[in-house]
């Protein structure tokens, strides 16, 4: 009995030796390069509406204005030059501006 029960030992021993071997093997020769223009393609990118940036953006340093407060050649003006002092890209400022133009 006692032969029995060192040998279940052992060949367990054995077996989750063996199992660790086999899941910390490297398949890095397994996979194929996908080249960098797919790769481009198939990433998600989540991007903020005109109304996120503004509400994020504007009231980082004062109490955002309402969009009925300007006219649209206000807006024009005050996002040009908000882009400059809150260091906004081209892209962000226009959509913040094409937001606050539809909404007043």
């Amino acid at each position: 009995m006692k032969t029995e029960y060192k040998f279940s030992i052992v060949v367990g021993l054995l077996a989750m030796v063996a199992m660790t071997v086999v899941a910390c093997s490297s398949t890095k020769g397994n996979y194929t390069d996908v080249p960098n223009d797919e790769v481009a393609e198939t990433e998600f990118k989540l991007e903020k509406s005109g109304a996120q940036l503004w509400g994020e953006t504007c009231n980082r340093c004062h109490i955002a204005p309402s969009p009925s407060d300007y006219n649209d050649t206000d807006w024009e003006t005050i996002s040009l030059h908000m882009r400059i002092r809150a260091n906004l890209t081209e892209h962000e400022s226009k959509k913040i501006e094409e937001f606050l133009k539809s909404a007043n």
